[in-house]
């Protein structure tokens, strides 16, 4: 995938640059030891034709939360960065797309608190992270890190070596990607997503605590409300998902998307005759914001008559 090329501008410390000329020092905390925040962002060309960003205000917020989680000193306002990303967006002619603002540490090669701190905001085009086919799942050796050693609520890029070492581990044994689970050895997460399982009907998810709470899954649990679609969160078992109907992942990067089996178990029911499915094609009617879609679907929903395709 290309992120850039000679022509592409990102956002670095107050101005637009272009991508080929950014530059940070090789000296600093984040790249010796992974310690920096960023957010996954998505922006979609809506049904009136508009640049939007989905949930702005709640992916800023949440970079600010996870800088001050981990000591890097947070000057920007959302306002400020969501004015940003529109630049960004416009000046390298892109609506759907996908976001990354990144603050990271100086140079600084003690164990000393930084007294700044720098961003970058990149963008770029990017299909659905895990593609659009059901996925086959495998139950990862590496473990959820303890959250008595970090602070997982921060969306931290350190914490990502854990999820490149899992994502790694699933597609060398010929799977499309990882579930990991806790300390406890209940159910986490992906390296990049959160888990969902559907059984009889009604939705499971990992209770917050061990996972990252992503606005992706507070987006399916919004929907699951509307629809009234039943949904637990609980601390969820292998056995639990080797029983279950369906299961899906969820993530800004990933948006929705199905499983086909986890290690040696399929899953027996069609994904287009779920609900999970229908939990997919409302999620993107509502990040296009498709009004119009998501009253139709909620319409064959209530009607008895919901379809969909994989």
């Amino acid at each position: 995938m290309e992120y850039y090329n000679e022509n592409t501008v990102l956002y670095h410390n107050g101005k637009l640059v272009k991508a080929s000329e950014a530059r940070m020092d090789l000296y600093s905390q984040s790249l010796h030891y992974g310690y920096g925040v960023f957010e996954g962002i998505r922006s979609y060309k809506t049904a009136a034709g508009e640049t939007k960003i989905f949930k702005a205000e709640e992916h800023y917020e949440r970079l600010k939360q996870s800088a001050l989680a981990v000591n890097l000193p947070y000057i920007w306002t959302s306002e400020e960065l969501i004015g940003a990303t529109y630049e960004v967006l416009a000046a390298n002619k892109l609506q759907d797309a996908y976001i990354r603002p990144i603050i990271y540490a100086p140079a600084n090669m003690s164990f000393a608190r930084n007294t700044e701190s720098f961003i970058a905001i990149e963008v770029w085009e990017m299909q659905p992270f895990l593609g659009e086919k059901l996925l086959r799942v495998m139950i990862s050796s590496f473990q959820r890190p303890n959250p008595k050693g970090f602070k997982i609520h921060a969306k931290a890029t350190g914490h990502y070596v854990n999820s490149l070492l899992a994502s790694h581990e699933a597609k060398g044994e010929g799977y499309d990607e990882a579930l990991l689970m806790d300390m406890n050895n209940f159910l986490a997460e992906g390296p990049g997503a959160n888990l969902f399982f559907e059984k009889d009907g009604e939705l499971f998810t990992p209770e917050p605590g061990n996972i990252l709470t992503g606005i992706t899954r507070a987006t399916v649990l919004e929907i699951c409300e509307d629809l009234h679609i039943p949904v637990t969160e609980k601390k969820c078992t292998v056995e639990d998902l080797k029983n279950a109907d369906t299961a899906f992942f969820c993530g800004t990067a990933a948006e929705v998307v199905g499983w086909k089996s986890v290690d040696d178990y399929h899953f027996p029911l069609t994904w287009s005759e779920s609900r999970s499915a229908l939990i997919q094609r409302a999620y993107l009617h509502r990040v296009k914001e498709e009004d119009a879609n998501y009253k139709s679907l909620k319409t064959e929903w209530k009607a008895g008559a919901f379809t969909t395709s994989v």
